[in-house]
């Protein structure tokens, strides 16, 4: 089985439909699947659930699929660094299903490993905990919290060899992994494509059985924030 496309487009042929839902990789802007999110806007796919620690920032990475009102729901955690996320969720045009980061990070993990739910003792007593079912175990109140298990998942990794296997690069890391696990369709952009067998078997972070179409290109990796120091004179 190729898993090998040579573009963000056919990578992505076939599988793309209104009203799906997406696991997104990536946090803030740091190792997120920037030429497959591109190719998203570009196909004019319309009415998405996008599971993702946040949405990029205003015109960059899912920011841009706000901009063209692409996105009607978001599974998130932050929805700062975006002002045009705060207008549209304030203004009910987007719809916000918050999670705590480990909460929503274990509901795509769970949900790639054929786990429907799970009790968790985050956001009891909480908005998160609000019309969710309630537990005790050992006299303590936990929340049912739903497996993700999306359509569609896209990110972003350093290194694949042809059979899938991911090689993520420190922080880049981050939601990456159980993104991929979460997707009945899981593709992913690279920055290299590296020989079967040059894998370290210890190093590698995600396995290929997760893995159905890759990609490589080249990318912008912006900064969201530079802050410096001022220049001491001499």
């Amino acid at each position: 089985m190729n898993k090998i496309y040579d573009s963000p487009d056919t990578a992505l042929s076939g599988l793309l439909h209104d009203g799906m839902t997406i696991s997104a990789g990536g946090f803030g802007l740091c190792g997120i699947p920037e030429l497959l999110i591109d190719a998203i806007v570009d196909s004019g796919v319309k009415d998405l659930t996008i599971a993702s620690n946040n949405c990029g920032v205003d015109g960059f990475g899912l920011g841009k699929l706000l901009d063209t009102r692409q996105i009607r729901k978001m599974i998130s955690s932050y929805v700062g660094e975006n002002a045009e996320f705060m207008r549209q969720y304030l203004s009910g045009e987007l719809e916000l299903e918050f999670n705590p980061q480990g909460t929503l990070a274990e509901r795509m993990r769970a949900g790639g490993s054929g786990i429907p739910g799970f009790y968790t003792k985050t956001g009891v007593g909480t908005q998160i905990a609000e019309g969710k079912e309630v537990k005790i175990f050992d006299g303590e109140e936990y929340i049912l919290e739903r497996g993700i298990v999306s359509d569609l998942a896209i990110v972003k990794a350093w290194k694949a060899d042809d059979t899938g296997n991911l090689v993520f690069r420190k922080t880049a890391r981050n939601f990456n992994p159980p993104a991929a696990m979460s997707g009945r369709i899981c593709v992913v952009e690279v920055e290299e494509i590296v020989e079967r067998g040059s894998l370290d078997p210890d190093h590698i972070h995600l396995p290929g059985i997760y893995v159905h179409r890759i990609i490589q290109g080249d990318h912008e990796k912006r900064i969201e924030k530079v802050t410096t120091r001022k220049r001491e004179e001499a």
